[in-house]
């Protein structure tokens, strides 16, 4: 019987690479994918439940940390493996300790991928190999986990521009600007708007 999978990516190119790379695979069923978590959780109401979720660490509307917890406290049985272009160590923690069985870098292979998605469906939990290295070395970089539009006024707030005309460029309010700054001091534990750029540099968000 064919895995079901599912992918939650808000990067339109991701998934079709991923579903490319799986169309061919007689083990494989796809089911689908979402550009948010919101979108996740709507489809998974509708009673269609993958086998495994291929979920992306840095979606647009909630961390996919956050999201892989609350698809295992609702959905037990679906299995998720992260994905993600961070290879750090406090991703991978967060994201394991939350529920997920796997746990890989976007730049793996269709063979790395199609192990993961067998040994997460086994029962197994599946690290592809850079990153069961970086869990082997110390952890001497714990980056927080912020979500895209954090990341956007993050880079906006780097550039100098003040919470009025951030919130013109994104199209927000001032107020919502303002939330996400104080989120990301708190997330960063930053003092103050420069320590907060200078770490994020540091840690290479922007």
């Amino acid at each position: 019987m064919a895995t079901k999978i599912f992918i939650v990516d808000d990067h339109y190119m991701v998934v079709e690479g991923i579903r490319s790379l799986l169309q061919y695979e007689n083990s494989i069923e796809w089911l689908g994918h979402a550009m948010n978590a919101a979108s996740c959780m709507a489809f998974l109401q509708q009673k269609q439940y993958p086998d495994v979720i291929l979920m992306d660490i840095n979606l647009p509307d909630k961390s996919g940390i956050e999201l892989c917890k609350e698809v295992k406290e609702k959905y037990p049985g679906i299995f998720v493996i992260g994905l993600s272009t961070f290879n750090q160590q406090s991703f991978i923690q967060k994201m394991m300790e939350n529920g997920a069985s796997g746990y890989m870098l976007k730049n793996a292979t269709l063979d790395e991928l199609v192990e993961a998605i067998d040994a997460v469906v086994k029962g197994k939990t599946f690290l592809s190999n850079e990153t069961a290295a970086t869990l082997r070395k110390p952890d001497d970089t714990a980056a927080p986990v912020i979500t895209s539009r954090e990341k956007e006024v993050l880079r906006l707030v780097a550039d100098g521009m003040t919470n009025n005309e951030i919130a013109q460029h994104l199209f927000i309010s001032p107020t919502t600007v303002e939330t996400h700054r104080k989120s990301l001091l708190n997330k960063f534990a930053a003092k103050n708007t420069a320590s907060l750029i200078r770490m994020a540099t540091q840690m290479q968000f922007i």
